[in-house]
């Protein structure tokens, strides 16, 4: 769906979603741009490589948004009290920010759930980018994890990726193969410039991070929600899983993006248009 979700959301039919996934504007004060770049066999081209081949570098489609808020928490909230109605009584919600807004979200989160509905503070935890000497480099993004009825909602951590020990050594061979349960900090990988998952989209966010919340949080043919998009990550995860899904973003270019990929995997995305554009009200500060 390409429009606002604070107007989508409220025509949305209650407890229909197991799974809500908010990856929201991290509210970092700049435009954030990124263009897609590939290499192709060019005997005048520039850059060489094995064997002394030449190669030139073609420029993609490019994308951005403006991530500048005057008021991000009039923006985000109505979003997360609807998020909230539309789950199930047994979904669960994750939201997805940085140090610069997790802590406030926090509070945010427990008065409209209730302290007892926090499940989780996940930190994905990822080494790349650039480099401060001026503090420690924030290497990390927050995920918040809760439950709409905090004494019933669905989670089966057997439907979930296992890691390697840390220590093999120390545990059984048997357990040393299979691998242990992630904990509450994951270290995964950005995606990568060069890999099959990247779309060119700013911020776009790894396939194996929202594997795990998906495959934990909800059972095939469940509804996931994401309100903000952005590369279509959570319906490409959620129909690799079986499941089913609605993307919603305002920004066409994203919406582009996220119908694309899916169609490129065999799915059939149905796109809507809200007819009613987004207003200057409603666009970032």
């Amino acid at each position: 769906m390409c429009g606002d979700s604070r107007r989508i959301l409220p025509e949305l039919p209650g407890s229909t979603f197991r799974m809500a996934y908010l990856d929201p504007p991290f509210n970092t004060g700049r435009t954030q741009t990124r263009q897609s770049r590939t290499v192709r066999q060019d005997a005048a081209g520039a850059r060489v490589g094995f064997h002394g081949r030449t190669y030139s570098e073609v420029r993609g489609q490019l994308v951005s948004y403006d991530d500048r808020f005057a008021d991000y928490w009039g923006f985000l909230e109505p979003v997360l009290i609807e998020a909230r109605r539309l789950l199930a009584d047994d979904g669960t919600l994750y939201l997805h920010l940085d140090y610069r807004e997790a802590h406030y979200a926090k509070v945010l989160l427990d008065s409209l759930f209730g302290r007892d509905a926090f499940i989780n503070e996940i930190i994905w935890a990822y080494d790349y980018g650039a480099r401060t000497r001026r503090r420690w480099p924030t290497k990390h993004d927050t995920i918040l994890m809760y439950a709409k009825d905090p004494q019933s909602y669905h989670f089966d951590s057997t439907e979930v990726d296992r890691e390697p020990y840390m220590a093999p050594g120390l545990v059984t061979p048997e357990k040393a193969e299979r691998g242990k349960l992630p904990t509450d900090v994951w270290w995964h990988t950005i995606v990568s410039p060069t890999g099959r998952e990247k779309t060119g989209y700013p911020t776009q966010k790894p396939e194996g991070i929202l594997r795990r919340m998906i495959a934990a949080s909800t059972r095939p043919g469940d509804v996931v929600l994401d309100p903000f998009a952005g590369s279509g990550t959570t319906g490409a995860v959620a129909f690799a899983l079986d499941r089913r899904y609605v993307l919603i973003d305002r920004n066409p270019d994203a919406v582009t993006v996220a119908a694309s990929r899916l169609a490129s995997l065999g799915a059939t995305p149905t796109v809507w248009e809200d007819p009613q554009p987004v207003t200057t009200a409603s666009r970032p500060g």
